[in-house]
């Protein structure tokens, strides 16, 4: 009689054992869809998200952790005016994520964030779950690479979709501001592409023809290095070196109408 009794009790134990467990462990919903992707902080921050989950090029499996909103609500709380403006954006982006209907976004209640950060959460995620990253952030971005986690940036692919002038082709192009060199001076194509122009300073502000040398591809995006070979052409614009390069305030973008001009979009920012 005892050892049944005992016997008993074991299996209530058990029991109760895997029920606390399954209920502090973290679970995903739908997991007959596509593959998870994890998203990062920076990413919805970003916003650019929005453009490529319109247009088809992240897949419709988007998982946000809920550390990842609490991060953006600590920062939307901060007395940086800016940082608090990105985090508010942030937030905002996840409700419009939630409104694109080919997208399935599932907010994961992962519990409390170790010594590790966010960061570290998403990785095991996506280890856990066999899933991506979504992010911008470069130190995420090559920690995901080295623990094996397929990533995707949105860099990357807003890089990749720019126009691509190739050595020797010339264009009209403003220069606003000088470069890195006493010499340089800096121009922007229509892309939002950075073109540095050698010997060029003395024509800030006006618009010159130049011609492309070579092109530099960083983690922050693409560079190009012209030589200025037209003359500078006159136009009404106020000549000064503090000029900044044209705003892309995520507020002042219009909504695409259509995945065909998401696409357009993504590709001009």
């Amino acid at each position: 009689m005892e050892l049944v009794i005992l016997t008993l009790v074991g299996i209530a134990v058990i029991e109760v054992s895997y029920l606390i467990y399954m209920q502090h462990t973290p679970h995903l919903k739908n997991k007959r869809l596509a593959k998870p992707v994890f998203v990062d902080t920076s990413v919805l921050m970003d916003g650019r998200v929005l453009t490529a989950a319109m247009t088809g090029f992240v897949p419709s499996r988007l998982v946000i952790p809920r550390s990842v909103v609490s991060e953006l609500q600590l920062v939307a709380d901060s007395a940086d005016p800016d940082k608090r403006s990105r985090a508010r954006r942030g937030l905002d982006a996840i409700n419009e994520l939630k409104e694109i209907k080919h997208v399935s976004v599932e907010i994961l209640h992962d519990g409390p964030v170790g010594h590790g950060g966010v960061d570290t959460r998403l990785v095991e995620l996506a280890k856990k779950h066999h899933g991506y990253i979504c992010t911008i952030d470069f130190n995420l971005n090559k920690v995901a690479q080295v623990e094996g986690i397929f990533v995707l940036n949105i860099n990357e692919l807003a890089s990749n979709l720019r126009m691509a002038f190739l050595p020797g082709e010339k264009v009209s192009l403003e220069l606003i501001q000088k470069g890195n060199d006493s010499q340089q001076a800096v121009g922007y194509l229509s892309d939002g592409t950075m073109v540095v122009v050698e010997k060029a300073v003395k024509d800030i502000g006006t618009t010159v023809e130049v011609e492309f040398i070579r092109a530099l591809q960083t983690a922050a995006g693409r560079m190009m290095f012209a030589k200025k070979v037209g003359k500078a052409q006159d136009k009404d614009i106020t000549r000064h070196s503090g000029r900044k390069r044209p705003s892309s305030s995520r507020g002042a973008r219009k909504a695409p109408k259509n995945a065909e001009d998401s696409l357009v979009q993504l590709a001009n920012e």
